[in-house]
């Protein structure tokens, strides 16, 4: 398999989970979120949690639609606009002492995203 299938697969599947996160933040309240566990939420206000949503539900978008469309550069500042926002969400984890597997799952997703963004801006971009 190439290199640009093997790029594909993990643009969407990265494409997924922020999709998913990100309704989940647009579509519960803070209390639901809190209640389901994702006890990080008590940090932030309503509006806060929605802005994570919408940054999350643009990012899953940015990274599979601008090739589609010819703007294939956009993946890859996607990828680097992910990649920060989940280093956030690595501060905001460690503040709150909550290694594993919250601190352990999110630098795992910088790391995609880093691969992701270093192969398209690079070797294999559109």
């Amino acid at each position: 398999m190439s290199a640009n299938v093997w790029l594909w697969i993990l643009a969407g599947f990265l494409a997924a989970i922020y999709l998913g996160t990100g309704v989940l933040k647009l579509t519960r309240s803070r209390e639901e979120i809190v209640a389901a566990g994702l006890t990080w939420a008590e940090d932030f206000s309503e509006p806060q949690l929605r802005a994570l949503g919408w940054a999350e539900l643009l990012g899953a978008v940015g990274l599979v639609l601008p090739p589609l469309v010819g703007l294939g550069v956009l993946t890859p500042v996607t990828a680097v606009c992910l990649a920060v926002l989940m280093v956030g969400a690595v501060v905001v984890h460690v503040r709150r002492r909550e290694f594993l597997p919250d601190v352990v799952r999110d630098l795992f997703l910088v790391g995609m995203c880093v691969v992701l963004a270093y192969y398209r801006f690079g070797p294999d971009a559109f």
